[in-house]
Protein backbone atom coordinates (compact mmCIF):
# COMPACT_ATOMS: atom_id res chain seq x y z
CA UNK A 1 0.00 0.00 0.00
CA UNK A 2 1.57 3.28 -1.12
CA UNK A 3 1.47 6.46 0.91
CA UNK A 4 0.25 9.21 -1.41
CA UNK A 5 1.33 12.86 -1.41
CA UNK A 6 0.99 15.64 -3.94
CA UNK A 7 4.72 16.35 -4.07
CA UNK A 8 7.59 14.08 -3.08
CA UNK A 9 10.92 15.78 -2.33
CA UNK A 10 14.07 13.65 -2.28
CA UNK A 11 16.92 14.99 -0.15
CA UNK A 12 17.03 17.01 3.08
CA UNK A 13 20.11 19.09 2.39
CA UNK A 14 20.39 22.77 1.56
CA UNK A 15 18.12 22.43 -1.50
CA UNK A 16 15.55 20.12 0.09
CA UNK A 17 14.92 22.48 3.02
CA UNK A 18 14.52 25.37 0.58
CA UNK A 19 12.08 23.31 -1.51
CA UNK A 20 10.00 22.45 1.55
CA UNK A 21 9.78 26.08 2.65
CA UNK A 22 8.60 27.19 -0.78
CA UNK A 23 6.07 24.37 -1.05
CA UNK A 24 4.45 25.09 2.30
CA UNK A 25 4.34 28.87 1.74
CA UNK A 26 3.52 29.06 -1.98
CA UNK A 27 1.52 25.82 -2.38
CA UNK A 28 -0.12 25.62 1.07
CA UNK A 29 -2.85 23.27 -0.07
CA UNK A 30 -0.41 20.63 -1.32
CA UNK A 31 0.79 17.69 0.76
CA UNK A 32 4.45 16.74 0.65
CA UNK A 33 7.13 14.74 2.42
CA UNK A 34 10.92 14.68 2.17
CA UNK A 35 12.74 11.37 1.87
CA UNK A 36 16.31 11.47 3.17
CA UNK A 37 18.76 8.58 2.80
CA UNK A 38 20.84 9.63 5.77
CA UNK A 39 19.79 9.93 9.41
CA UNK A 40 20.27 13.68 9.70
CA UNK A 41 19.47 16.99 8.01
CA UNK A 42 22.20 18.74 6.08
CA UNK A 43 23.29 16.72 3.06
CA UNK A 44 26.78 17.82 2.06
CA UNK A 45 27.25 19.76 5.26
CA UNK A 46 26.46 16.74 7.41
CA UNK A 47 28.65 14.43 5.30
CA UNK A 48 31.92 16.35 5.03
CA UNK A 49 33.95 16.27 8.26
CA UNK A 50 37.48 17.01 7.09
CA UNK A 51 39.49 19.73 8.89
CA UNK A 52 38.61 23.28 7.92
CA UNK A 53 35.56 22.37 5.82
CA UNK A 54 33.78 25.60 4.94
CA UNK A 55 31.50 27.21 2.39
CA UNK A 56 33.02 27.83 -1.03
CA UNK A 57 30.51 30.61 -1.74
CA UNK A 58 29.75 33.64 0.39
CA UNK A 59 27.01 32.90 2.91
CA UNK A 60 24.97 35.98 2.06
CA UNK A 61 24.14 34.32 -1.28
CA UNK A 62 24.45 30.70 -0.14
CA UNK A 63 22.00 31.42 2.68
CA UNK A 64 18.25 31.31 2.14
CA UNK A 65 16.63 34.53 0.87
CA UNK A 66 13.68 33.98 3.24
CA UNK A 67 16.05 33.73 6.22
CA UNK A 68 18.93 36.16 5.60
CA UNK A 69 22.40 35.22 6.80
CA UNK A 70 23.12 37.34 9.87
CA UNK A 71 26.51 36.06 10.98
CA UNK A 72 29.39 38.50 10.27
CA UNK A 73 31.50 35.76 8.66
CA UNK A 74 30.98 35.75 4.91
CA UNK A 75 32.81 32.42 4.48
CA UNK A 76 31.46 30.09 7.16
CA UNK A 77 32.78 26.91 8.72
CA UNK A 78 30.99 23.68 7.87
CA UNK A 79 29.47 23.27 11.33
CA UNK A 80 28.10 26.84 11.18
CA UNK A 81 26.45 26.15 7.81
CA UNK A 82 25.02 22.87 9.11
CA UNK A 83 23.60 24.56 12.20
CA UNK A 84 22.01 27.25 10.00
CA UNK A 85 20.30 24.64 7.79
CA UNK A 86 19.00 22.66 10.76
CA UNK A 87 17.78 25.75 12.60
CA UNK A 88 15.93 26.81 9.44
CA UNK A 89 14.26 23.40 9.17
CA UNK A 90 13.18 23.55 12.81
CA UNK A 91 11.98 27.15 12.72
CA UNK A 92 9.56 26.46 9.87
CA UNK A 93 8.48 22.98 10.98
CA UNK A 94 10.14 21.37 8.00
CA UNK A 95 11.91 18.81 10.19
CA UNK A 96 8.50 17.24 10.86
CA UNK A 97 8.11 16.49 7.15
CA UNK A 98 11.31 14.47 6.80
CA UNK A 99 11.46 10.66 6.69
CA UNK A 100 15.02 9.69 7.54
CA UNK A 101 16.81 6.50 6.52
CA UNK A 102 14.89 6.25 3.24
CA UNK A 103 17.21 5.95 0.28
CA UNK A 104 15.18 6.13 -2.92
CA UNK A 105 16.15 3.35 -5.31
CA UNK A 106 13.56 3.69 -8.07
CA UNK A 107 10.89 5.99 -9.45
CA UNK A 108 8.35 4.86 -12.06
CA UNK A 109 5.98 7.18 -13.91
CA UNK A 110 2.53 6.04 -15.06
CA UNK A 111 0.84 8.24 -17.63
CA UNK A 112 -2.41 6.34 -17.11
CA UNK A 113 -2.45 7.34 -13.43
CA UNK A 114 -0.53 10.63 -13.81
CA UNK A 115 1.56 9.49 -10.88
CA UNK A 116 5.05 8.56 -9.76
CA UNK A 117 5.61 5.39 -7.74
CA UNK A 118 8.75 5.73 -5.65
CA UNK A 119 10.42 2.87 -3.79
CA UNK A 120 12.99 3.06 -1.02
CA UNK A 121 15.67 0.63 0.08
CA UNK A 122 13.71 -0.29 3.22
CA UNK A 123 10.76 -1.53 1.15
CA UNK A 124 8.47 1.47 1.50
CA UNK A 125 6.49 2.80 -1.44
CA UNK A 126 5.19 6.31 -2.11
CA UNK A 127 2.92 7.73 -4.79
CA UNK A 128 3.15 11.36 -5.87
CA UNK A 129 1.80 13.60 -8.59
CA UNK A 130 5.10 15.51 -8.79
CA UNK A 131 8.64 14.35 -8.03
CA UNK A 132 11.26 16.91 -7.00
CA UNK A 133 14.83 15.62 -6.75
CA UNK A 134 17.03 17.68 -4.42
CA UNK A 135 19.77 15.08 -4.36
CA UNK A 136 22.70 17.19 -5.54
CA UNK A 137 25.02 15.82 -8.18
CA UNK A 138 27.69 13.74 -6.49
CA UNK A 139 27.92 10.32 -4.93
CA UNK A 140 27.72 10.33 -1.13
CA UNK A 141 29.09 6.84 -0.59
CA UNK A 142 32.59 7.68 -1.87
CA UNK A 143 34.49 10.36 -3.74
CA UNK A 144 36.75 9.88 -6.74
CA UNK A 145 39.56 7.69 -5.47
CA UNK A 146 42.71 7.10 -7.51
CA UNK A 147 44.90 4.01 -7.11
CA UNK A 148 48.41 5.42 -7.39
CA UNK A 149 51.36 3.22 -8.42
CA UNK A 150 53.03 1.62 -5.42
CA UNK A 151 50.39 2.85 -2.99
CA UNK A 152 50.35 -0.50 -1.19
CA UNK A 153 54.02 -0.02 -0.25
CA UNK A 154 53.37 3.17 1.72
CA UNK A 155 53.64 2.50 5.45
CA UNK A 156 51.77 5.64 6.48
CA UNK A 157 48.06 6.37 6.22
CA UNK A 158 46.14 7.32 3.06
CA UNK A 159 42.79 9.08 3.49
CA UNK A 160 40.21 10.71 1.21
CA UNK A 161 38.54 13.91 2.48
CA UNK A 162 35.05 12.52 1.86
CA UNK A 163 35.80 9.68 4.29
CA UNK A 164 37.80 11.55 6.90
CA UNK A 165 38.59 9.25 9.87
CA UNK A 166 37.54 10.64 13.24
CA UNK A 167 40.62 9.10 14.86
CA UNK A 168 43.22 10.58 12.49
CA UNK A 169 45.95 12.31 14.52
CA UNK A 170 48.05 14.56 12.28
CA UNK A 171 49.62 16.73 14.99
CA UNK A 172 53.35 17.02 14.35
CA UNK A 173 53.11 14.75 11.29
CA UNK A 174 54.32 15.31 7.73
CA UNK A 175 51.25 15.51 5.49
CA UNK A 176 51.06 15.50 1.70
CA UNK A 177 47.77 16.67 0.21
CA UNK A 178 47.33 15.54 -3.39
CA UNK A 179 45.13 17.99 -5.27
CA UNK A 180 44.80 21.65 -6.19
CA UNK A 181 41.09 22.41 -5.92
CA UNK A 182 38.89 23.95 -3.25
CA UNK A 183 39.19 20.97 -0.91
CA UNK A 184 42.99 21.04 -0.99
CA UNK A 185 43.02 24.82 -0.52
CA UNK A 186 40.83 24.34 2.55
CA UNK A 187 42.75 21.41 4.02
CA UNK A 188 46.25 22.85 3.77
CA UNK A 189 45.87 25.82 6.16
CA UNK A 190 43.65 23.82 8.54
CA UNK A 191 46.12 20.94 8.79
CA UNK A 192 49.09 23.32 9.00
CA UNK A 193 47.87 24.68 12.33
CA UNK A 194 49.10 21.53 14.14
CA UNK A 195 50.85 19.32 11.57
CA UNK A 196 54.63 19.21 11.36
CA UNK A 197 54.49 20.33 7.73
CA UNK A 198 51.91 20.19 4.94
CA UNK A 199 52.78 19.91 1.25
CA UNK A 200 50.17 20.49 -1.45
CA UNK A 201 51.17 18.29 -4.37
CA UNK A 202 49.43 19.29 -7.56
CA UNK A 203 49.62 18.05 -11.11
CA UNK A 204 48.32 21.38 -12.43
CA UNK A 205 47.42 24.59 -10.58
CA UNK A 206 44.07 26.31 -10.03
CA UNK A 207 42.98 29.93 -9.84
CA UNK A 208 42.89 31.28 -6.28
CA UNK A 209 41.23 34.41 -4.97
CA UNK A 210 41.58 35.72 -1.43
CA UNK A 211 38.46 37.31 0.05
CA UNK A 212 37.67 38.69 3.50
CA UNK A 213 36.21 35.95 5.69
CA UNK A 214 34.11 38.47 7.63
CA UNK A 215 33.83 42.07 8.71
CA UNK A 216 35.83 41.57 11.90
CA UNK A 217 32.91 42.25 14.22
CA UNK A 218 31.38 39.94 16.80
CA UNK A 219 27.82 41.16 16.37
CA UNK A 220 25.06 40.03 14.03
CA UNK A 221 24.13 41.60 10.71
CA UNK A 222 20.63 43.04 10.40
CA UNK A 223 18.30 41.46 7.81
CA UNK A 224 18.27 44.68 5.78
CA UNK A 225 22.07 44.88 5.67
CA UNK A 226 22.28 41.17 4.89
CA UNK A 227 20.05 41.67 1.84
CA UNK A 228 22.15 44.62 0.67
CA UNK A 229 25.34 42.54 0.95
CA UNK A 230 23.60 39.71 -0.88
CA UNK A 231 22.69 42.00 -3.77
CA UNK A 232 26.21 43.44 -3.91
CA UNK A 233 27.79 39.97 -3.94
CA UNK A 234 25.42 38.70 -6.65
CA UNK A 235 26.38 41.64 -8.86
CA UNK A 236 30.12 41.40 -8.13
CA UNK A 237 30.21 37.66 -8.89
CA UNK A 238 28.26 38.11 -12.11
CA UNK A 239 30.56 40.91 -13.27
CA UNK A 240 33.70 38.87 -12.51
CA UNK A 241 32.32 35.89 -14.42
CA UNK A 242 31.34 37.97 -17.46
CA UNK A 243 34.70 39.70 -17.47
CA UNK A 244 36.43 36.30 -17.29
CA UNK A 245 34.51 35.12 -20.35
CA UNK A 246 35.16 38.30 -22.38
CA UNK A 247 38.73 39.09 -21.32
CA UNK A 248 40.20 35.83 -19.96
CA UNK A 249 43.83 36.91 -20.36
CA UNK A 250 43.31 40.15 -18.46
CA UNK A 251 41.33 38.53 -15.65
CA UNK A 252 43.81 35.66 -15.44
CA UNK A 253 46.67 38.13 -15.15
CA UNK A 254 44.79 40.08 -12.48
CA UNK A 255 44.19 36.95 -10.41
CA UNK A 256 47.80 35.79 -10.72
CA UNK A 257 49.06 39.23 -9.73
CA UNK A 258 46.92 39.23 -6.59
CA UNK A 259 48.27 35.79 -5.67
CA UNK A 260 51.88 36.89 -6.30
CA UNK A 261 51.56 39.66 -3.72
CA UNK A 262 50.76 37.13 -1.01
CA UNK A 263 53.40 34.51 -1.75
CA UNK A 264 56.72 34.15 0.07
CA UNK A 265 59.77 34.99 -2.00
CA UNK A 266 60.77 31.37 -2.56
CA UNK A 267 57.41 30.37 -4.07
CA UNK A 268 57.09 31.54 -7.71
CA UNK A 269 53.74 32.15 -9.37
CA UNK A 270 54.89 30.13 -12.37
CA UNK A 271 54.45 27.16 -12.35
CA UNK A 272 52.61 26.85 -9.02
CA UNK A 273 49.84 29.38 -9.61
CA UNK A 274 49.65 29.66 -13.41
CA UNK A 275 46.70 27.47 -14.53
CA UNK A 276 46.48 25.96 -17.99
CA UNK A 277 42.82 26.94 -18.35
CA UNK A 278 40.93 30.21 -18.53
CA UNK A 279 39.36 31.73 -15.42
CA UNK A 280 35.98 30.13 -14.67
CA UNK A 281 36.59 27.15 -16.93
CA UNK A 282 36.75 25.72 -13.41
CA UNK A 283 35.41 27.24 -10.19
CA UNK A 284 37.69 29.72 -8.45
CA UNK A 285 39.22 28.56 -5.16
CA UNK A 286 38.23 31.06 -2.48
CA UNK A 287 40.81 31.65 0.25
CA UNK A 288 39.17 33.45 3.20
CA UNK A 289 41.48 36.06 4.72
CA UNK A 290 44.33 34.58 2.67
CA UNK A 291 44.82 31.74 5.17
CA UNK A 292 46.36 29.43 2.55
CA UNK A 293 49.02 32.01 1.66
CA UNK A 294 49.64 32.79 5.32
CA UNK A 295 50.53 29.12 5.89
CA UNK A 296 53.03 29.31 3.01
CA UNK A 297 54.62 32.49 4.35
CA UNK A 298 54.91 30.97 7.83
CA UNK A 299 56.78 27.98 6.42
CA UNK A 300 54.12 25.60 7.72
CA UNK A 301 53.08 24.61 4.20
CA UNK A 302 54.58 24.36 0.74
CA UNK A 303 53.47 23.75 -2.84
CA UNK A 304 54.98 21.25 -5.26
CA UNK A 305 53.87 20.99 -8.89
CA UNK A 306 54.67 17.70 -10.56
CA UNK A 307 53.55 14.21 -11.53
CA UNK A 308 53.56 11.21 -9.22
CA UNK A 309 55.78 8.38 -10.37
CA UNK A 310 55.07 6.08 -7.45
CA UNK A 311 54.39 5.87 -3.75
CA UNK A 312 57.30 4.61 -1.62
CA UNK A 313 57.46 3.23 1.90
CA UNK A 314 58.06 6.72 3.26
CA UNK A 315 56.14 8.98 0.92
CA UNK A 316 55.80 9.89 -2.75
CA UNK A 317 58.37 9.92 -5.55
CA UNK A 318 57.80 12.35 -8.42
CA UNK A 319 58.68 11.95 -12.08
CA UNK A 320 62.19 13.34 -12.21
CA UNK A 321 63.26 11.69 -8.98
CA UNK A 322 62.31 14.16 -6.24
CA UNK A 323 60.79 12.55 -3.15
CA UNK A 324 58.30 13.90 -0.62
CA UNK A 325 58.43 12.27 2.80
CA UNK A 326 55.04 11.77 4.44
CA UNK A 327 53.41 10.17 7.43
CA UNK A 328 49.93 10.84 5.99
CA UNK A 329 48.80 11.29 2.40
CA UNK A 330 45.44 12.96 1.75
CA UNK A 331 44.03 12.24 -1.72
CA UNK A 332 41.90 15.31 -2.44
CA UNK A 333 41.22 13.92 -5.91
CA UNK A 334 37.65 15.12 -6.27
CA UNK A 335 34.03 14.04 -6.36
CA UNK A 336 32.21 11.39 -8.32
CA UNK A 337 29.26 12.98 -10.07
CA UNK A 338 25.96 11.12 -10.39
CA UNK A 339 22.58 12.11 -11.75
CA UNK A 340 19.28 11.98 -9.87
CA UNK A 341 20.92 10.52 -6.77
CA UNK A 342 21.52 7.23 -8.63
CA UNK A 343 17.78 6.58 -8.71
CA UNK A 344 16.58 4.21 -11.45
CA UNK A 345 13.87 6.16 -13.28
CA UNK A 346 11.43 4.93 -15.91
CA UNK A 347 8.52 6.48 -17.79
CA UNK A 348 5.74 4.02 -18.59
CA UNK A 349 8.23 1.19 -18.28
CA UNK A 350 10.88 2.84 -20.47
CA UNK A 351 14.16 3.38 -18.57
CA UNK A 352 15.35 6.98 -18.53
CA UNK A 353 18.97 7.40 -19.64
CA UNK A 354 20.22 10.63 -18.08
CA UNK A 355 22.95 11.16 -20.68
CA UNK A 356 20.35 11.31 -23.46
CA UNK A 357 18.07 13.83 -21.78
CA UNK A 358 17.82 17.52 -22.65
CA UNK A 359 17.34 19.93 -19.80
CA UNK A 360 14.44 22.40 -19.81
CA UNK A 361 14.90 25.64 -17.84
CA UNK A 362 17.75 23.98 -16.01
CA UNK A 363 15.37 21.77 -14.03
CA UNK A 364 13.01 19.55 -16.09
CA UNK A 365 13.69 17.16 -18.97
CA UNK A 366 12.30 16.48 -22.42
CA UNK A 367 9.98 13.48 -22.33
CA UNK A 368 9.93 13.15 -18.53
CA UNK A 369 6.62 14.31 -17.00
CA UNK A 370 6.11 16.02 -13.64
CA UNK A 371 9.72 15.80 -12.49
CA UNK A 372 12.28 18.45 -11.58
CA UNK A 373 15.96 18.15 -10.58
CA UNK A 374 17.51 20.88 -8.48
CA UNK A 375 20.99 21.86 -9.69
CA UNK A 376 22.81 25.02 -8.62
CA UNK A 377 24.98 27.40 -10.59
CA UNK A 378 28.55 26.48 -11.50
CA UNK A 379 29.68 30.12 -11.34
CA UNK A 380 27.81 31.37 -8.27
CA UNK A 381 26.20 30.19 -5.06
CA UNK A 382 24.22 26.96 -5.26
CA UNK A 383 21.24 28.39 -3.39
CA UNK A 384 20.65 31.24 -5.82
CA UNK A 385 19.63 28.76 -8.50
CA UNK A 386 18.11 26.20 -6.11
CA UNK A 387 15.66 28.75 -4.74
CA UNK A 388 14.67 29.93 -8.23
CA UNK A 389 14.02 26.31 -9.21
CA UNK A 390 11.86 25.68 -6.14
CA UNK A 391 9.84 28.81 -6.75
CA UNK A 392 9.31 27.84 -10.38
CA UNK A 393 8.20 24.35 -9.35
CA UNK A 394 5.61 25.98 -7.09
CA UNK A 395 4.46 28.28 -9.90
CA UNK A 396 4.10 25.28 -12.20
CA UNK A 397 2.13 23.23 -9.66
CA UNK A 398 -0.24 26.16 -9.01
CA UNK A 399 -0.66 26.70 -12.77
CA UNK A 400 -1.55 23.04 -13.23
CA UNK A 401 -4.15 23.31 -10.47
CA UNK A 402 -5.77 26.43 -11.93
CA UNK A 403 -6.08 24.86 -15.37
CA UNK A 404 -7.00 21.31 -14.28
CA UNK A 405 -3.78 19.94 -15.74
CA UNK A 406 -2.50 16.57 -14.56
CA UNK A 407 0.64 16.15 -16.65
CA UNK A 408 3.34 18.58 -17.77
CA UNK A 409 5.94 17.20 -20.18
CA UNK A 410 8.68 19.34 -21.76
CA UNK A 411 9.00 18.75 -25.51
CA UNK A 412 12.20 19.80 -27.26
CA UNK A 413 12.02 20.76 -30.95
CA UNK A 414 14.30 18.54 -33.09
CA UNK A 415 16.31 21.47 -34.40
CA UNK A 416 17.02 22.66 -30.86
CA UNK A 417 18.11 19.18 -29.78
CA UNK A 418 20.71 19.05 -32.55
CA UNK A 419 22.98 21.43 -30.59
CA UNK A 420 23.95 18.69 -28.15
CA UNK A 421 26.19 20.19 -25.47
CA UNK A 422 27.01 19.26 -21.86
CA UNK A 423 24.85 20.60 -19.04
CA UNK A 424 27.87 22.00 -17.18
CA UNK A 425 30.40 24.12 -19.01
CA UNK A 426 33.33 23.30 -16.75
CA UNK A 427 36.62 21.59 -17.54
CA UNK A 428 36.99 20.22 -14.00
CA UNK A 429 37.95 16.56 -13.75
CA UNK A 430 34.79 15.54 -11.91
CA UNK A 431 32.67 17.04 -14.71
CA UNK A 432 34.69 15.45 -17.53
CA UNK A 433 34.53 12.03 -15.88
CA UNK A 434 30.72 12.23 -15.75
CA UNK A 435 30.18 13.71 -19.22
CA UNK A 436 28.50 10.59 -20.62
CA UNK A 437 25.83 10.51 -17.90
CA UNK A 438 25.08 14.22 -17.55
CA UNK A 439 21.95 15.64 -19.25
CA UNK A 440 22.50 17.78 -22.33
CA UNK A 441 21.67 21.31 -23.43
CA UNK A 442 19.95 22.52 -26.57
CA UNK A 443 20.66 25.40 -28.92
CA UNK A 444 18.67 28.12 -27.17
CA UNK A 445 16.62 29.01 -24.14
CA UNK A 446 14.73 27.51 -22.40
CA UNK A 447 16.82 24.46 -23.33
CA UNK A 448 20.11 26.07 -22.32
CA UNK A 449 21.34 27.12 -18.88
CA UNK A 450 22.94 30.56 -18.96
CA UNK A 451 24.29 30.39 -15.40
CA UNK A 452 23.25 33.99 -14.89
CA UNK A 453 21.12 34.74 -11.85
CA UNK A 454 20.29 38.27 -12.98
CA UNK A 455 18.74 37.08 -16.24
CA UNK A 456 17.21 33.92 -14.75
CA UNK A 457 15.42 35.83 -11.98
CA UNK A 458 12.66 37.43 -14.12
CA UNK A 459 12.31 34.33 -16.32
CA UNK A 460 11.80 31.92 -13.43
CA UNK A 461 9.60 34.17 -11.31
CA UNK A 462 7.60 36.03 -13.97
CA UNK A 463 8.05 34.19 -17.27
CA UNK A 464 5.22 32.29 -18.95
CA UNK A 465 4.57 28.74 -17.86
CA UNK A 466 2.90 27.90 -21.19
CA UNK A 467 5.87 29.02 -23.28
CA UNK A 468 5.30 26.61 -26.16
CA UNK A 469 7.94 24.14 -24.98
CA UNK A 470 5.75 21.97 -22.77
CA UNK A 471 2.82 19.66 -23.40
CA UNK A 472 -0.06 19.84 -20.93
CA UNK A 473 -2.58 17.01 -20.63
CA UNK A 474 -5.33 15.63 -18.40
CA UNK A 475 -6.18 12.15 -17.29
CA UNK A 476 -8.59 10.45 -19.69
CA UNK A 477 -11.04 10.00 -16.84
CA UNK A 478 -11.18 13.79 -16.38
CA UNK A 479 -10.97 14.81 -20.05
Amino acid sequence: MSERVDVLVVGAGLSGIDAAYRLQTECPGKSFVILEARDAIGGTWDLFRYPGVRSDSDMFTLGYPFRPWRHPNMIASGDTVLRYIRETATRYGIDQKIRFGRRVVSASWSTEDASWTVKTDNGEEYAAGFLYLCTGYYRYSAGHEVEFPGQEAFTGRVVHPQRWPADLDYAGRRVVVIGSGATAATLVPALAETAGHVTMLQRSPSYFIALPGGDGSDGSVSPAVSRLIRGRNVLATALLYQASRRWPDRVGGFLRERVARQLPGDVPVDPHFTPRYRPWDQRLCIVPDGDFFAALRAGKASVVTGTIETFTETGVRLAGGDELDADIVVTATGLTMVTFGQIAIDVDGRPVESGKLHVYKGMMFAGVPNLAWCVGYVNASWTLRADLTSRYVCRLINYMDRHDIDITTPDIPPEVAEADEPLMALSSGYVRRAAATLPRQGARRPWRMRNNYLTDLPVMLLGRIDDGNVRFSRLKARA
